[in-house]
């Protein structure tokens, strides 16, 4: 399934360097020595910035879809100036990324420029399955306006991340142990940078919260963290049929597969490229395993039912199965709006007034008729935001209410809703597309590239948002001087809406109407 964040765009990559020497660096910039090597990055007025820095060894040849295994220490200073090369990937009409380079387990670390004090650090998880990188995300004014040292990374990425075949133990959950690598590399690394490995907030946007909500229940990685953040994660989230591709059935789990369906369709791709066994699928070219059609998507999600996560995320977090720690999590006001503009209004299947009603029935069945009624043309601009604003309340809402209150029966939980709905559109929209508070367009207000297209408002927000988190990374509550108060999770009407101006809890079961949902079973 696919889960769009920012517009991505190509940036140089780092020349591959020898196995035993860095690559050569002019002697300017601040040096640091890893538990592999010394680094030099560069230094700007208010923070330092080091990139591409290797976390695990090349996963190549034998290691392709191997567990993430060590990177060789390099002698000399190794210059970590520029990103390294982003994981496989193919062009999609919101990404201008792509790329067959499978040595690219990097990281990258930007922190405040003052010294003194351990900061806390915060290790970012891009969104999307298929497609992304870690210094697509600039976090300039989480480092040096929140004084936390902040980790962005690649990890492998669809038929790359999770791939899945009766050979493999670990089907379906490699990108996700990609991740935990980095975990560990902030554990033994943290220290140089100035940060503290003893407050290491993960946090991630889509696909990126819904690997968070995987370490959060897979027991091989508590201990690597100790607070998250969950921006638009579907952990708990199913699909109806239609909801989000014309023509695709109802799904359980709309983020997650499992382990067999992983095998199987890993069995499916070997026959297709004429392989008996793994051994021939390492020897394939990246280029030829991307060539194979929806190879990327087919294998976005982990698998469930194995060592590293639960066979059912609900039972999981019904049962208190995850780790205890602090937790801020939420959406935005109009999640679905990304899904209708991409995959129907610009894939030539727009919602239209005559189609509404077939859509309804597809997707709800004899609830239909109900639903419609709640929801009437008349109330929307257009179909498509009619449409987009039934599957937001339905699919979104109602798994993110679900998933908060019950990890909130155990954690301390504070509730978000991003809610600017004039937010600027930094992936392009169907041209006059109502998007509203569209899924993923609050990342920019935590990782502004630049101040164009926002008002001072926005800016004024965006501000907030940051202060918001970063106050959580250093205290385990976002709240601050200077900021409204926000709440603690308890009821539907204790979560905070984040919009310019208007910054104040609103009740979330009655925005979404989820009562009305629940009424329809």
């Amino acid at each position: 399934m696919r889960a769009i964040a920012l517009t991505l765009s190509l940036v140089a990559t780092l020349v591959a360097c020898s196995k035993d020497e860095a690559p050569r660096v002019a002697s300017q910039g601040p040096v640091v020595h890893t538990d592999t090597g010394d680094v030099r990055g560069t230094v700007h007025s208010d923070r330092r910035v080091f990139q591409g820095i290797p976390y695990a060894a090349a996963p190549v040849g034998e290691l392709r879809w191997a567990p993430p295994q060590p990177a060789k220490p390099w002698t000399g200073e190794r210059d970590a100036t520029k990103p390294g090369s982003p994981c496989p990937q193919l062009k999609s009409p919101i990404a201008d990324l792509s790329g067959t380079n499978e040595d690219c387990l990097f990281l990258n670390v930007t922190t405040p420029a003052r010294s003194g004090e351990k900061k806390p650090v915060m290790v970012w998880i891009h969104g999307d399955g298929a497609i992304g990188a870690g210094h697509l995300f600039d976090p300039a004014r989480l480092a040096a306006n929140g004084e936390v040292v902040v980790v962005t990374f690649n990890f492998r990425l669809g038929v790359f991340g999770g791939f899945g075949h009766p050979e493999l133990k670990d089907s379906g959950t490699i990108g996700l142990q990609d991740q935990r690598a980095v975990l560990r590399w902030v554990q033994r690394n943290a220290e140089a940078f100035g940060g503290d490995p003893g407050n290491v907030t993960l946090f991630g946007v889509s696909y990126g919260a819904t690997s968070t909500s995987a370490h959060l229940m897979s027991k091989a990685s508590h201990g690597l963290f100790d607070k998250v953040i969950m921006q638009s994660g579907f952990t708990l989230m199913d699909m109806p049929a239609g909801a989000t591709y014309p023509d695709l059935p109802a799904l359980p789990w709309y983020g997650w597969t499992t382990t067999k369906d992983a095998q199987t369709q890993g069995v499916a791709l070997a026959q297709q490229l004429g392989c008996k066994d793994l051994a021939c699928l390492r020897k394939v070219p990246a280029a030829k395993l991307l060539a194979a059609p929806q190879v990327m998507n087919i294998f976005q999600p982990y698998a469930l039912g194995n060592d590293q996560l639960p066979s059912d995320p609900a039972q999981a977090l019904a049962n208190g199965d995850f780790a205890s720690v602090p937790v801020l999590s939420g959406t935005t006001r109009d999640e679905h709006t990304t899904f209708v503009a991409f995959f129907r209004e610009l894939a030539g299947s727009p919602v239209t007034a005559a189609a509404y009603p077939g859509l309804l029935r597809t997707a709800f069945g004899d609830a239909a008729v109900a639903i419609e009624k709640e929801y009437p043309l008349t109330d929307y601009v257009t179909p498509a935001v009619a449409w987009a604003a039934v599957i937001t309340d339905r699919m979104w809402a109602q798994a993110q209410l679900k998933q908060n209150q019950l990890l909130s029966a155990k954690n301390p939980l504070w509730f978000y809703e991003f809610a600017d709905r004039n937010a600027p559109l930094d992936i392009p929209f169907p041209k006059g597309f109502q998007a509203g508070a569209w899924h993923a367009g609050d990342v920019q207000y935590l990782f502004p590239s630049g101040t164009t297209g926002m008002t001072q408002d926005q800016l004024a927000l965006s501000d907030a948002m940051i202060g918001y988190w970063t106050n959580f990374a250093h205290r385990s509550d976002p709240n601050g001087d200077g900021l409204p108060a926000w709440p603690k999770f308890t009821t539907p009407d204790t979560v905070q809406s984040l919009a310019p101006t208007a910054i104040r809890p609103v009740d979330y079961e009655k925005e979404h109407r989820l009562a009305f949902w629940k009424a329809l079973g």
